[in-house]
């Protein structure tokens, strides 16, 4: 039964089937044409995004409210969940669906979703910035921003998670790719900045080697899309409220930092390793498309920036705004949070199934509308 243990209990409520769910792509992420239009700069409330600094890290999150799975449902975990999405309840993992669930940012998704990446093999074992040595295994997933595979420690390593863990996830990304032109991916500097953060998965260690630029993080569980996925599609109410309640949470603590995630979506929610202290507590990953909603120095929302020819973000979960070109904001994350809510609890969303080039505008048109939920 699902509950959170921080004091506050939810009614038990029984879970109702979903009917005519959408089993097809999880974030329903194809190419979108979008007309190049001329973008319109000015000041005022909007964010201009990808403003860089450097920010203290956070304590880490003591007594983190859990989200209790109700066990009358059938739920399994697969071995080998991790950053980056695992499978549950069959073998539908990330790789099957990154071509889909793409980062978009004006240039096709053949581009984004890193053919460089192939270009050489990751290397057979790691060690990079002080780390013990890694044996590279098997692969959890690929997307826009890099793939990711379960490292094992050589030797030693007695814990779960922590620098001092057995196992733990490893970030490969191409320096030919796009985010790594100028040096390592601006990824980095985000997670120097967010380091211990609320709902934040550490990163340990960090470097190059060869042609690729790596993380080290703590190797999580399951995802929202893969937890969803194992109840037959749908969750029950009470579920989705706890959800709502630890993901906020993280989203607040995120922004307190100064950052927007800038692409919310059940796969980029995670539960914590399973057999762990942690396996219940919910973390959010993937911060590739992440940026500054206010400036480091004066604590000043960052300048309005719209340019209607660039998308980024996933189609079905994005914004309004997104889909109009202007660059993330808090509000944004918690437009997208709301739309993973309602794609948990009823199965799909109203704007799915569109297709054409204009297919983003009429996502956007589609979310001014009532939901009708």
């Amino acid at each position: 039964m699902p509950e959170l243990r921080s004091g506050v209990r939810q009614s038990r409520l029984k879970s109702r089937k979903v009917e005519d769910l959408d089993v097809q792509d999880p974030a329903e992420n194809l190419p979108v044409a979008a007309p190049t239009v001329a973008g319109r700069r000015g000041r005022g409330r909007g964010g201009r995004g990808g403003g860089r600094g450097r920010g203290r890290a956070g304590g880490r999150g003591r007594g983190v409210p859990v989200i209790d799975l109700d066990p009358d449902q059938p739920f399994e975990v697969l071995p080998g969940a991790g950053v980056g999405g695992g499978a549950v309840g069959g073998p539908q993992r990330i790789e099957e669906f990154a071509d889909k669930a793409v980062k978009m940012d004006g240039v096709s998704p053949d581009k984004i979703g890193g053919g460089e990446d192939d270009a050489s093999p990751v290397p057979e074992k790691v060690q990079v910035g002080h780390s013990p040595q890694y044996k590279v295994e098997r692969k959890l997933g690929k997307g826009g921003f890099g793939q990711v595979y379960v490292g094992r420690r050589v030797s030693g390593g007695t814990e779960r998670t922590g620098p001092d863990a057995y196992e733990v996830a490893l970030k490969f990304e191409h320096r030919n790719s796009k985010g790594c032109n100028y040096g390592p991916p601006y990824e980095w500097q985000v997670y120097s900045s967010l380091n211990g953060c609320y709902g934040i998965p550490w990163v340990h260690y960090k470097g190059r080697q060869g042609d690729y630029y790596v993380l080290v993080m703590d190797i999580l569980g399951p995802s929202l899309w893969d937890v969803w996925n194992s109840l037959g599609q749908t969750m029950t109410p009470s579920m989705v409220a706890c959800i709502a309640v630890e993901a906020i949470s993280i989203l607040e603590k995120l922004h307190a930092k100064g950052f927007v995630h800038g692409d919310v979506k059940p796969e980029n929610f995670l539960l914590g390793q399973p057999g762990s202290p942690d396996e219940k507590k919910l973390f959010l990953i993937d911060l590739g498309l992440a940026s500054r909603w206010k400036e480091t120095s004066s604590g000043q929302h960052v300048d309005y920036d719209q340019r209607p020819d660039i998308f980024r973000g996933t189609i079905r979960y994005a914004s309004v705004h997104a889909h109009l070109g202007r660059t993330g904001s808090r509000r944004d994350d918690l437009e997208s949070l709301a739309y993973t809510l309602i794609f948990l609890l009823r199965g799909r969303l109203p704007w799915q199934g569109y297709q054409g080039r204009t297919r983003a505008f009429l996502f956007a048109r589609r979310k001014c509308l009532s939901l009708q939920i």
